[in-house]
């Protein structure tokens, strides 16, 4: 003999229901774990959590007088809340299908955003080569510019003042350089009249010293 099947959570529910309609009575939860079991066939440890989901969904009232629940159902309550589920129901179903729908096209839109991509991608490639041409296109006009005649005008040009600003430099330091040479020749011939003929030939020593320093100013203002 097969063993008895027990009662699934929807059964429990609608037995419960039942007592509460064909006795139209309310009942504290004691009652209830005594009635259950014997004329539903639902087991008293599944009672209050059986009862619990009911009074959670609206299906069954509750309400706490001194220190006891009581607990009570009318048909006509019950059927209005089973309407208002079927409602939450229904609208969750519809979500769900829009939600479906709304998937579909972004998996559409996700197909043509890849061929788009590809495109885009495309171009990208399109862009950078032309890029590198525009690169290599001025490379050759920097190259040719070196040929151009106002170019090469402008190198000359150039060369010609920095050649002339060097050869400025070469005279005159060139110039400094031979008049400390002969200065310092003046000074050696004056200390050398000095030491071999003496007092004597200070005015002679005048004289000379007025000669070369006439000359040297001759070679300045030349």
């Amino acid at each position: 003999m097969s063993k008895k099947k027990g009662l699934s959570a929807e059964e429990k529910r609608a037995r419960m229901m039942q007592i509460f309609f064909e006795t139209k009575d309310v009942f504290q939860l004691k009652d209830l774990e005594k009635i259950a079991p014997k004329e539903k066939g639902i087991t008293a440890m599944s009672v209050k959590e059986v009862l619990q989901s009911l009074v959670d969904d609206g299906m069954v009232d509750c309400e706490r007088i001194g220190t006891s629940n009581y607990y009570w159902a009318f048909p006509s309550k019950a059927l209005h809340a089973r309407k208002r589920k079927l409602k939450a129901l229904e609208s969750q179903l519809s979500e769900g299908s829009q939600r479906q729908v709304n998937l579909q096209k972004s998996i559409e839109k996700a197909k043509i955003g890849r061929h788009e991509t590809e495109e885009r991608t495309m171009l990208a490639k399109e862009l950078s080569s032309l890029r590198d041409q525009r690169e290599q296109l001025k490379a050759e006009v920097e190259k040719y510019k070196e040929c151009d005649p106002q170019v090469v005008e402008e190198i000359r040009q150039a060369n010609k003042v920095a050649k002339d600003a060097a050869n400025r430099w070469t005279v005159t330091a060139l110039t400094l350089e031979n008049r400390e040479t002969y200065v310092n020749a003046a000074k050696s011939k004056i200390i050398y009249l000095q030491s071999n003929h003496g007092p004597k030939e200070n005015l002679g020593l005048k004289k000379i010293k007025l000669i070369k320093i006439l000359e040297f100013r001759k070679t300045l203002t030349t």
